[in-house]
């Protein structure tokens, strides 16, 4: 194959990880670099994306395109928040995210 058909794919490493999120139920643990928080409309479609937690929005871990960390399902339920850490129910389970 020659250069020019070369396929170039871009990969983005994150070494910096700044938030660590655990599923106590299982020990499940992912860390990234950031953090956002993804709304959705009435379809299910995404609508907006938020710094803050809030009932109704989901959690995307960095990096933010289609090789991201994890995504968790929306809020149902955010049961401790303080600076640095919240912990939060979903529809499927109970997370605790840590800025660290």
């Amino acid at each position: 194959m020659s250069k020019i058909d070369r396929v170039s794919i871009p990969l983005t490493l994150e070494t910096e990880q700044n938030w660590k999120l655990v599923r106590p139920a299982d020990g499940f643990t992912r860390y990234s670099r950031d953090v956002m928080w993804l709304e959705w409309n009435e379809e299910g479609h995404f609508k907006d994306r938020h710094s803050d937690p809030e009932v109704g929005r989901s959690l995307l871990m960095s990096p933010f395109n289609e090789s991201f960390t994890w995504q968790t399902s929306d809020i149902v339920e955010i049961l401790e928040q303080e600076d640095n850490y919240i912990k939060f129910k979903t529809k499927n389970s109970t997370y605790e995210l840590w800025k660290i």
